[in-house]
């Protein structure tokens, strides 16, 4: 069946388009799922026979995208929270047995059914604001029956859901209490042979790490990558959020698909991002979070053309974040982004950074209709506003979706 939207404004998000895409008298034609044509009303093809709906003269945007979260997990971290607030830091905490590591045992306890019923609210906060694709990293279980059950959990979340799921295996988050000072043994019993099952398995999408003083170094992780490279699998990295460790090089060097956080990332590692095909994917939700002194270098990324990505971080311990719209806002706000760099940033760059562009992130035929249909009067209120969700109406792969 023919699916047809009009009275439509369009903001496609086309790369090499002007801007945003602009298309103020449009329409969409879909069939099967997937987007016939999109533009001009006046330049419409035939459309006999299809379902007509008229959208007011509204806004519609492709539907928006988180490249990273942390949504599976158990229990929360707001005792940490309290902790930062009377002067701890996101380092001292960890040291003394907080962060990652806390969330463990509250992931450990709990079946794959239950981490589901637990990560469902979460997810549905997203799609409530117009989200049709969600990263989902493991990483809080730290031991492989655990960190297979979060991922078990995600994808059995996509069949609940009306929404597109990735998964990253992030076994390489943290060293459990049970092997601390031995973490090249973690990779060795836990961590790589992990991956390997997982995969197996059809767990996994993409290999991530968390390169940094209190995880692991540049070369541990290489060893990861290495095994994720003989599977077959992409990989992404969180990098240089706390000091400068060699991760963004990383993952250049391993062709990643993006390198997130990147506070303390440099010129010469931008132009390696960008040289690689890289997307940096800035997490300004952490960033505020945990009150770092330090924002990434946007000016270094936009200089050396690298593609930037926004997602929500969304974890238990530094983003317990579930709004894109917010996450624009504090680009913005917070990063001096712009309303193009912040809107490519939910869409475009962050299919991107999943690898995903070729099947939705942007307006075009060919692709997925994974479409947010807003009551706003410009694109720009997306990110204006605060604590304010305008969605109309979801299209997920062309039909209306509710979550």
């Amino acid at each position: 069946m023919k699916r047809l939207l009009i009275n439509a404004r369009l903001a496609t998000m086309a790369e090499g388009a002007s801007g945003l895409g602009l298309v103020e008298d449009g329409a969409v034609l879909i069939e099967g799922g997937r987007i016939l044509y999109a533009g001009p009303a006046a330049d419409l093809p035939d459309s006999t026979g299809a379902e007509t709906t008229d959208l007011g003269d509204r806004w519609v945007t492709p539907a928006l995208i988180d490249c990273h979260t942390h949504l599976v997990h158990g229990g929360n971290r707001a005792r940490e929270f309290e902790m930062r607030l009377q002067g701890a830091t996101y380092e001292e905490i960890a040291r003394a047995g907080g962060g990652i590591v806390s969330s463990v045992a509250a992931t450990r306890a709990l079946s794959v059914e239950e981490l589901v019923e637990v990560s469902l609210p979460r997810l549905d906060a997203l799609i409530a604001e117009g989200t049709s694709t969600v990263e989902i990293k493991s990483g809080y279980g730290l031991d492989i029956a655990s960190e297979c059950r979060m991922l078990e959990a995600a994808r059995l979340m996509e069949r609940r859901r009306t929404v597109r799921i990735r998964t990253s295996w992030l076994a390489a988050h943290a060293v459990p209490a049970e092997y601390r000072g031995r973490s090249q043994a973690y990779l060795d019993e836990v961590a790589i042979p992990g991956l390997r099952q997982a995969a197996d398995a059809g767990l996994v999408d993409a290999v991530d790490g968390f390169c940094e003083g209190i995880a692991f170094s540049a070369a541990e992780i290489e060893q990861v990558f290495a095994v994720a490279r003989s599977l077959g699998l992409p990989v992404k990295l969180h990098a240089e959020q706390l000091s400068h460790g060699g991760g963004a090089q990383l993952a250049a060097r391993f062709g990643a698909l993006s390198a997130d956080h990147l506070e303390y990332a440099e010129a010469a590692d931008a132009r390696a991002m960008t040289a690689a095909g890289a997307v940096a994917v800035l997490l300004p939700g952490a960033y505020y979070f945990i009150r770092e002194p330090k924002g990434p270098p946007v000016d270094l990324f936009r200089a050396a053309g690298t593609h930037m990505a926004l997602a929500t971080d969304c974890n238990p311990g530094t983003s317990p974040l579930t709004s894109l719209l917010l996450t624009m806002n504090m680009g913005a706000t917070l990063f001096r982004m712009t309303v193009e760099e912040c809107l490519a940033g939910v869409t475009r760059e962050a299919a991107r950074a999943l690898g995903a562009l070729g099947e939705t992130g942007t307006i075009e035929a060919g692709k997925s209709a994974d479409l947010a249909v807003w009551s706003i009067e410009q694109p720009a209120e997306l990110v204006y506003r605060i604590g304010f969700n305008p969605l109309f109406a979801r299209y997920f792969k062309g039909e209306p979706a509710t979550p």
